[in-house]
């Protein structure tokens, strides 16, 4: 196993970051549940599972091998530093929210759990796949 490659992770983690962004904020743009922070909260658990399976096999996409958990705690700090500086300027602040809300909020930490498990399965299904190639 090698250590993290820092630049490809960091990549990675903005790929699912910009999906995910974009899922949230692109729900509000339809109406399906009655609660609209509730729908955008399910579209963005549904959309993380295909942004992290792009986003992960983008990282090992030429045999790059690192252990599933440093990588997924690594990426997630990197989301957690894109929703500080972009996320919640953009689009939590405008809405009435703040950083400490949108960082306490038990929904997001529900969020950053389900990351880290599709990251560290992701990573491992695609590191079988490239020994036996």
């Amino acid at each position: 196993m090698q250590s993290i490659n820092l630049k490809k992770a960091s990549l990675s983690a903005l790929i699912i970051w910009g999906i995910g962004v974009s899922a949230f904020v692109g729900s509000y743009n339809f109406t399906i549940l009655n609660n609209a922070n509730e729908q955008a909260n399910l579209f963005l658990i549904i959309a993380l599972i295909p942004a992290i399976i792009i986003g992960v096999y983008f990282y090992n996409k030429k045999g790059t091998q690192t252990n599933g958990l440093p990588l997924a705690v690594y990426m997630f700090l990197v989301t957690i530093l894109l929703d500080s500086v972009i996320t919640v300027p953009l689009f939590i602040i405008p809405a009435g929210g703040d950083h400490l809300s949108f960082f306490l909020d038990p929904g997001f930490w529900i969020l950053g759990i389900e990351y880290i498990i599709l990251v560290i399965v992701a990573n491992w299904i695609f590191s079988r796949k490239l020994k036996v190639v």
